[in-house]
């Protein structure tokens, strides 16, 4: 399968997963409320973030925000395509990295776009300890960070020394 079908099919299986879940979350749950479903672990909310990951520049006081997040992600779609360009046809790592980080990018940019905020709705956490609630794209780019250090540690186990 050629490089640009892959991460494209798997940027498509991300995109739609986000948008279905996001979808699901606002139809049957109130704006800020939560459900429990394992108890000191685990609740799905509908929570909404004007910033970025882990709340940054999350406020009601800046109104530049969702201008700044959409250019910034359509630089970064161009980023990803250029390294999709030059990424070898047969390194599977780099490619389905790339087509995770573009569907995850590419499904928060339409929130932001239709909506001016994504929607966040997974809660996990330990006690009274939790972790930022996010959603199916932000679990897609981190999938795609963790695939992209692997390509780059098979890449630079298999370069030959040059000492």
């Amino acid at each position: 399968m050629k490089k640009y079908s892959l991460a494209g099919i798997i940027a498509a299986v991300i995109i739609i997963l986000d948008q279905v879940t996001k979808i699901a979350v606002r139809n049957n749950l109130e704006l800020w409320s939560s459900k429990t479903l394992i108890p000191d672990y685990f609740n799905l909310v509908y929570v909404v973030n004007k910033g970025a990951a882990f709340g940054f520049l999350n406020r009601g006081d800046i109104s530049w925000q969702r201008t700044f997040f959409i250019v910034v992600t359509i630089i970064s779609l161009g980023a990803i395509t250029m390294l999709l360009k030059s990424t070898n046809d047969k390194d599977f790592f780099q490619i389905s990295g790339l087509g995770f980080i573009l569907g995850g990018a590419i499904g928060n940019l339409i929130d932001r776009i239709l909506y001016g905020e994504v929607t966040d709705f997974l809660d996990i956490y330990v006690g009274t300890y939790h972790w930022p609630a996010f959603n199916v794209a932000d679990i897609a780019i981190c999938l795609g960070a963790l695939a992209m250090i692997i390509s780059i540690y098979r890449n630079k186990s298999n370069a030959p020394d040059t000492v």
